[in-house]
């Protein structure tokens, strides 16, 4: 058995363990990578430790930290009362202002991570507030980050552009922006439906009352009632202690608008903002490494108002940390004895054209799922040139499903975006949130490459 099965199989037999014993997967990862990469890859110890993303680990750390300091001063609970506010108090808009937010970012240069840390946190907090499926809240704002992705202008559009010109391939580049926008609109709306979407336009609109109590109003006929001090459950999501109406909420069918938060701006919501804002700026114009600039920005205001952030250190995300970086260390050690490469190239062989097609696109999806989206891009289209260059397949449409497919699936838990979004997300089951986004993830990984294939490279674009 060759060492590239190998390891493919023992991948597997994480997976398998991870699910049925209820281990952390990143632990387990962590073991098998030494395993593999000591007795088949003939890896030492700093071979083994090339592939553990210090990059992401600082990321997870940082934005979570930072986050939850926020969460302690009730910074987000008056972002979530201003999104509110924003949207009148239909609560059902919000997920698509956080698409619209998201796509908007990285559609004029932001890094999909650095679009998806900043705005993650604060979706997720009005989701759970609100009772909102975090499912939602969070393929909302990974599809809005990846539609907006491919834009003449931003970072994927540009590699991707720049690819298809070195190795002299016809391009298109707004074909690439509007196929990628396309397919994550198509798929958001599709969950919006799924998750609990068309619920919350029945729902009508709330308003802020007594610091965050909720009033409803609209049709809510159909919704269940506040009941005192009790959790109110919706269909297919989980009470909230954050969701909780308080003895003064009740049901009304008024049209009023919304009236403003009685949330006060202390001066440390109102330095959190700033450092907020300080984030984005530095991100997205000063070009900063979005992890280290946020841990730098809750340890300034640890220090200012250490009893507002006493305990931010102990929420940050660890079981996530552990999780993500075991696995993706592992996927680095895959990748240095050329598992990736292996794979690609086996495939690349078929004599079929399109059959090579939508397996390009399925291996650019699988391990997109869990590696570095632009690095699959830059491997895969280059393998593509030999049967694109025989003129059989369009080369515009066979880049932009390559593209799709190596992108969408960032809504993988074990991918940059989806971990951001599994870390950021308060009061949830954190086990049975990473389940749902590893089963939706499965799905996206399914379906989709089968999907853009069919539309984009069997019509033959380019």
């Amino acid at each position: 058995m060759s060492p590239e099965l190998i390891s493919i199989l023992v991948l597997a037999v994480v997976f398998v363990i991870a699910t049925t014993r209820s281990i952390n997967m990143g632990a387990l990862a962590f073991a098998a990578a030494f395993a593999v990469g000591t007795l088949v890859a003939d890896l030492d110890a700093d071979g083994i430790f090339a592939g553990f993303p210090g990059d992401l680990f600082v990321v997870l750390v940082g934005v979570t930290y930072l986050f939850a300091i926020a969460r302690s001063n009730g910074t987000t609970d008056w972002l979530v009362h201003a999104s509110v506010r924003l949207v009148r108090g239909r609560v059902a808009l919000i997920p698509w202002v956080m698409f619209a937010l998201t796509g908007a970012l990285t559609a004029i240069g932001a890094v999909s991570p650095a679009a998806v840390a900043i705005v993650a946190p604060i979706a997720l907090s009005f989701a759970a507030r609100y009772g909102i499926s975090p499912l939602l809240m969070g393929a909302m704002v990974v599809h809005g980050a990846q539609g907006g992705g491919f834009s003449p202008i931003s970072i994927y559009g540009s590699i991707v552009n720049g690819i298809v010109e070195r190795e002299k391939l016809p391009g298109n580049e707004v074909t690439l922006f509007l196929a990628s926008l396309i397919v994550n609109l198509v798929i958001a709306a599709v969950v919006f439906v799924a998750c609990g979407g068309l619920r919350l336009w029945r729902q009508g609109s709330v308003t802020e009352v007594d610091g965050g109590a909720l009033k409803g109003r609209g049709e809510l006929r159909d919704q269940p009632q506040p009941t005192g001090t009790g959790t109110t459950t919706d269909p297919g999501t989980h009470p909230s202690p954050s969701a909780s109406p308080s003895p003064t909420a009740t049901a009304t069918r008024e049209t009023a608008p919304a009236p403003t938060s009685s949330l006060p701006l202390t001066p440390p919501r109102i330095a959190t903002l700033l450092s907020l804002v300080a984030l984005v700026v530095a991100v997205l114009v000063l070009d900063l490494d979005a992890g280290l600039t946020a841990i730098t920005l809750a340890v300034v205001l640890s220090a200012v108002w250490p009893d507002a952030s006493r305990k931010a250190v102990g929420e940050i995300a660890w079981p996530t940390v552990l999780l993500i970086c075991g696995v993706l260390t592992y996927v680095g050690v895959l990748d240095e004895m050329g598992t990736i490469t292996w794979a690609g190239e086996g495939v690349g062989g078929i004599g079929v054209p399109l059959l090579a097609a939508v397996l390009l696109c399925y291996i650019g999806a699988i391990v997109s799922a869990f590696a570095s989206s632009v690095g699959i891009m830059g491997a895969l289209i280059p393998l593509a040139v030999p049967f694109l260059a025989q003129g059989e397949i369009g080369a515009v449409g066979m880049v932009a499903a390559l593209a799709v497919s190596a992108t969408v699936v960032d809504v993988s838990p074990f991918s940059t975006n989806g971990a951001l979004v599994l870390a950021a997300a308060p009061d949830v089951d954190r086990e049975r949130f990473f389940r749902q986004l590893m089963v939706y993830g499965g799905i996206v990984v399914a379906v989709v490459p089968a999907v853009v294939w069919l539309l984009m490279v069997v019509p033959g674009w380019g």
